[in-house]
């Protein structure tokens, strides 16, 4: 028994000794491969060599017996089972995976004093590996074998993102041997032939790519405008890089349509950028994303989103002006296809084709081709467009011609009167405007009551019960009055004034003996006052002129009165711009609850190259959260949306505005729903039998209990 339990004992042992000089053979082959490492690191880079002498002595002065040691301790405090469970594979498998350097906020800064001072080659290459390890950090199923970084704590990544978005720009140019600032298309063909692009082209690339790559993995509005900044002064380089430059285009084109505060804003800039340092290598496809873009985010309007889209109006006219000719051809081919979906629906007068005209999507594409045709009628580019333009807004105006989509029409009225006034034109909008006063529903009394205040700038169309209140009656002749003095207004010092307005005052004369509304017909008589003295005082004066009609000199006629705006018309036009604007604002206020979702835009930012002092603190702010990229960021990033899915679904079940029934007769009595896009808040008498029901079931539930 003694003999067999020292065999047992010299079996174990013999083991233990195996297990250890397995363990100590594999560190000390891995500290000769470090030494040779360290002496090849001296020959190639002696600067960075230095800098390990001086801040990491440790790093350099070891032996084999303290690796061994520490090996040895680790492996005793639990490592030591997994390993006698685990297989030889599984062991030389975890050694053999290279080590990974911490970085610190100091090699940061030393990093930065290093390129700063003697312009090293390598401490940039360092800091753009930091930079690429920031931006894909907690990524799942990276090649671990290629990142020799790591970063540890938010606090290094801020200082990494920070750094390289403020000064990586000025460093690439210096390296290319750029300008500090500015450069065309041209100048990144010339320096790609060159020698110094063939060495550094690479840093250009990684600097780019892992830029995009965050900025998809942030969720921050903050961040993103930050970032979105900084690369707006490196967005020439995308000049090189067709595939990252459409990338580009894609990313910032979703912020620029969906983002809040004053994203939309600094993308929008960075797009108009692009375009005028690229020049044709983007523009058509730039053009081409921001108007589907616009198209995508127009689809439902309430009075709160209406500022919103009219801003994306503002930035696509603005995107225009780049370059006009190329505008020219877009505009044209857009303008064709709202052409053919207005030929179809007057051919086959459908419901189907009906809907495509009357729904937000396609009057927003009208009034954003009307603004760009206005703001630069002057050109010859644009101007020849206003004639079709014309046209399709006057046949979608004719389409329907029911009391039920006034709005519809009063907004086409209002299109017309800018083309006008742009293009120096004639246009015969008041024909428009004195068919709706014939219309019954505006002559007689309203049998709905007084009803709630109606707001046609953010509705196509009103309900039937709507049509029969007092209010809408209101703001319909209202509007028909503003719309028709501003249309006068523009020819009250024509010397033909009296023969444009001779129809006009017959017909409103006709309405004021009509109309059994007496405030309707004080609003009558006030307008055909104005008119009658504005045609008086224009006939006075051409009496003493000798040219004929069709002279030259016609068109000088009254010029220093225009330029005075000294006719009784013109002051008129004046008080009623200012009476719609007080009524606009009176119904924002009482009828609209500004909250998170509505787009706040303004002088929230500000773009000049002076301001990179005021830059880098709020950089600095921004980029003081502890957000990593990564798998938890987007973790929350659904949670969050979540929420706001369900308040966009409740808003366009409010907001959404569609062609329901295209009776042509109006005098139905019958009562309908409201409809949606009037941002009505449905009760309990708006619900349907069943829901009545239940809603009036749940108080006496709540008794009983």
């Amino acid at each position: 028994m003694d003999t067999e339990n020292d065999t047992e004992r010299n079996l174990d042992g013999d083991n233990n000794v195996r297990r250890r000089s397995r363990r100590k053979s594999l560190p000390v082959s891995g500290a000769r491969e470090h030494k040779e490492q360290l002496q090849k690191l001296q020959q190639k880079d002696p600067e960075f060599y230095e800098f390990l002498k001086e801040h990491d002595k440790e790093l350099l002065q070891f032996s084999d017996d303290d690796i061994d040691e520490d090996v040895d301790t680790d492996m005793e405090d639990g490592d030591l089972q997994v390993a006698e469970e685990a297989g030889e594979d599984e062991i030389q498998e975890k050694e053999q995976k290279p080590s990974k350097k911490v970085i610190t906020t100091s090699i940061v800064d030393l990093w930065c004093k290093s390129i700063q001072e003697n312009g090293s080659l390598s401490a940039i290459r360092s800091l753009m590996r930091a930079f690429k390890t920031a931006c894909h950090y907690g990524d799942d199923g990276g090649n671990e074998s290629m990142t020799k970084l790591s970063v540890m704590s938010s606090t290094v990544f801020n200082k990494i993102m920070l750094t390289v978005l403020n000064e990586m720009d000025g460093i690439l140019r210096n390296l290319l041997k750029l300008p500090a600032s500015g450069g065309k298309k041209e100048t990144i063909t010339d320096l790609m032939t060159t020698k110094h692009w063939k060495n550094h082209g690479h840093l250009v690339k990684s600097y780019l790519g892992n830029a995009l790559y965050v900025l998809n993995q942030m969720t921050d509005t903050q961040m993103i405008s930050f970032t979105l900044g900084r690369l707006k002064y490196s967005s020439l380089f995308l000049a090189a890089f067709p595939s990252l430059l459409r990338k580009y285009i894609k990313v910032v084109l979703h912020f620029w349509g969906t983002g809040g505060g004053a994203l939309p804003v600094v993308s929008f800039l960075f797009l108009r950028d692009l375009c005028i340092r690229i020049g044709s290598g983007c523009v058509d496809e730039c053009f081409r994303g921001i108007y589907k873009a616009y198209v995508l985010n127009c689809h439902f309007v309430n009075a709160v989103k209406l500022k919103h889209i009219r801003f994306l109006g503002n930035c696509v006219i603005e995107l225009l002006a780049v370059d006009l000719p190329t505008a020219y051809q877009h505009a044209f081919i857009y303008i064709r296809q709202l052409a053919m979906i207005l030929r179809e629906a007057l051919n086959t007068k459908t419901k189907e084709a009906f809907r495509k005209v009357y729904e937000w999507k396609f009057m927003n594409c009208l009034e954003l081709w009307t603004g760009a045709v206005c703001a630069y009628g002057s050109e010859s580019d644009l101007k020849q467009l206003a004639y079709p333009l014309t046209q399709i807004i006057s046949g979608v105006a004719r389409l329907v011609p029911t009391a039920r989509y006034f709005p519809l029409r009063l907004r086409c009225i209002r299109m017309l009167n800018q083309l006008a006034a742009s293009t120096h034109s004639f246009i015969p909008v008041s024909m428009l405007l004195l068919d709706m006063l014939e219309m019954k529903e505006l002559n007689r009394p309203p049998t709905g009551g007084v009803g709630k205040a109606v707001d046609l700038r953010s509705t196509l169309k009103v309900s039937k019960m709507t049509l029969k209140t007092r209010a809408f009656q209101e703001a319909c002749v209202f509007s028909v009055v503003e719309e028709l003095a501003e249309h006068l207004s523009q020819w009250s010092y024509s010397i033909a004034f009296m023969e444009l307005s001779f129809i006009p005052l017959v017909r409103l004369r006709s309405f004021c003996k009509r109309t059994k509304v007496e405030r309707f017909r004080k609003e009558m008589r006030q307008l055909i006052r104005q008119i009658e003295a504005n045609s008086d005082f224009v006939n006075g004066r051409r009496m003493s002129v000798s040219f004929l009609p069709n002279d030259p000199a016609a068109a000088s006629f009254l010029e220093d009165e225009k330029k005075a705006a000294s006719t009784a018309l013109s002051k008129y036009v004046i008080t009623l711009h200012q009476r719609a604007e007080q009524k606009n604002n009176s119904l924002m206020e009482s009828s609209v609850l500004v909250g998170e979702e509505s787009s706040i835009f303004g002088n929230e930012i500000s773009e000049s190259d002076e301001d990179d002092a005021k830059r880098n603190e709020e950089g600095a702010a921004v980029f003081s959260s502890s957000w990593l990229p990564g798998n938890d960021s987007k973790a929350k990033h659904p949670t969050e949306t979540k929420g706001k899915r369900k308040k966009k679904q409740k808003e366009r079940v409010i907001d959404d505005d569609v062609v329901e029934d295209l009776v042509l007769s109006s005098d139905e009595d019958l009562p309908s729903s409201e409809s949606p896009s009037a941002g009505k808040n449905y009760e309990v008498d708006d619900l349907p039998p069943k829901q009545k029901r239940k809603q009036k079931h749940r108080p006496k539930r709540l008794k009983k209990q």
